[in-house]
């Protein structure tokens, strides 16, 4: 995101700009580096989105919501097995 903005003003277009850092990382398209730049604007407040901070957040609840479920499945199918146990001892 910085060296776009060092260098914005010796283009004609902010596309240029990420063009010319593209090629000096080696950066297979200049996409990528689009997404950075603005992944990298949501991330300082400058541009409306979900942060990097919020995403990996949302993914690490999202993985323990399912493990939640499935550990909740389980106990489910155990309670199950034992209440039809009719002669089991006391």
């Amino acid at each position: 995101m910085r060296m776009v903005a060092e260098v914005r003003d010796q283009h004609e277009s902010e596309w240029a700009a990420i063009g010319a850092v593209a090629e000096l990382l080696g950066v297979g398209t200049s996409e990528t580096v689009r997404k950075w730049v603005r992944q990298g604007q949501v991330n300082v407040g400058a541009r409306a989105g979900v942060t990097t901070e919020e995403s990996a957040e949302l993914k690490r609840l999202r993985w323990e919501n399912e493990e939640l479920k499935r550990a909740n499945a389980i106990l489910k199918s155990a309670s199950i097995f034992f209440a039809a146990e009719p002669d089991r001892p006391q």
